[in-house]
Order: C-alpha cells, then structure tokens, then sequence
C-alpha cells in the first residue's frame, strides 16, 4: 500500500494486516507518498506491516518507529544475528522465506526464538509479488512449530485451496499483486469479494 486514498478505502475492509514496502528497487516502494498521520491513526485491529529486503537494523529501526509500525518483515537473506538484534530492540518480526521444491526446512531452526511469524512465498526473480503460486504440498516438510504466512500468487480461483489446507498453522494469507490495478494501487472491490471468502480468517494486503 502507498496511496491514502487507497489505504483508506481498503481500512474499511478492515483487514487484519496491511503491507508496505520498504524497498527502493521494488516498484511498490513507498518512497515519501506515505502518510505518517494515516498510519498512525490505525485502528488496532488492522495491524501495519512494513517489508524490508537486507536493509540495515538502523533504517528498518527508523521506520518501525517513524510509522508506528506493529511488524518488520525481513524479505532477503537476514540471518538470525540480525533477528535476534532487532527482537532485542522491540521489533515484532515475520521471517520470509522463498520456497521451492529444494528448499531445507531445517535452517528455520535457527530463527525460531526471534521471529513472531514465518512467510513463505514463491520463490521467483522478485522479492515477493511475482503472482505465481508454490506447490503447497512442499509445506508438509515444515514441522509446523510456527504459525506462518502463506504467500505467493493466491487470487479468487485457489483461496479456497489455501483454506482447505487444515493441518498446517496458516496464520494469514498474503495477498497482492492479484488484487493490483498497479503497482501498490489495490483493487478494493476484488478484496471485498476476497474479504467476504476468507472471513473470519486473516488477510494481509
């Protein structure tokens, strides 16, 4: 999300988290169009997520409290040093992680104590927002000691996929560019069908 209008079109949808992104290489990026009144005039309900990809824990730290942020997403190659620190400092973590056939469950091990959430996301040539989806069966290798974000490509046709998966802690589902007229500019009336699909589960938008 980007444009104030738009946020506040879809904060009457009242979703249970909304995403922005904090990376200048991605065309999402919120560069200065945020406004900072907005979002922190949220409801509690509607918590607010920003997305950072290897940035430094000084401009994810400036951010989080510029904006009032309630989660850092970390999209790039973080290790868990580097979640450790940021939970030390009061951030409120969701780990995201690009799955394919090959990915090794096991090095999640090492996040755990640090990060609130795991995402798992399809693994492509962009950092998240590819519109493409992952075979979901791949999830039955992860141990399912974290509740977790599902991303990656989920539209009207296969959410009803997602949520027959019933014995995997899918805590939200991470919905984006299938519900873009463009980049960071959402398709209200097609998450208002999608909101009326998945309630009561949660939504990231």
């Amino acid at each position: 999300m980007r444009e104030a209008e738009n946020i506040r079109q879809l904060l009457a949808l009242q979703p249970d988290y909304m995403g922005f992104i904090f990376y200048e290489k991605s065309s999402r990026f919120v560069s200065d169009e945020l406004d900072e009144d907005l979002l922190k005039s949220f409801p509690f309900t509607t918590r607010k997520v920003g997305v950072f990809v290897n940035a430094t824990a000084a401009y994810i730290l400036e951010n989080y409290k510029k904006y009032n942020l309630d989660y850092a997403q970390l999209h790039g190659e973080e290790l868990p040093d580097f979640c450790k620190n940021l939970k030390h400092k009061g951030v409120n973590i969701i780990k995201a992680f690009s799955v394919d056939e090959g990915f090794y469950f096991g090095k999640l091990q090492n996040y755990k104590p640090y990060c609130d959430f795991f995402l798992f996301d399809t693994k492509g040539k962009e950092r998240g927002g590819n519109g493409t989806t992952f075979d979901w069966s791949i999830l039955d290798k992860y141990d399912n000691e974290k509740p977790f974000f599902l991303a990656g490509g989920i539209d009207l046709e296969n959410v009803h996929n997602a949520l027959e998966i019933k014995d995997l802690k899918i805590h939200s589902l991470d919905v984006n560019s299938k519900f873009e007229i463009s980049p960071a500019l959402k398709d209200i009336d097609k998450l208002e069908e999608l909101m009326s699909i998945i309630k009561p589960e949660m939504v990231e938008v």
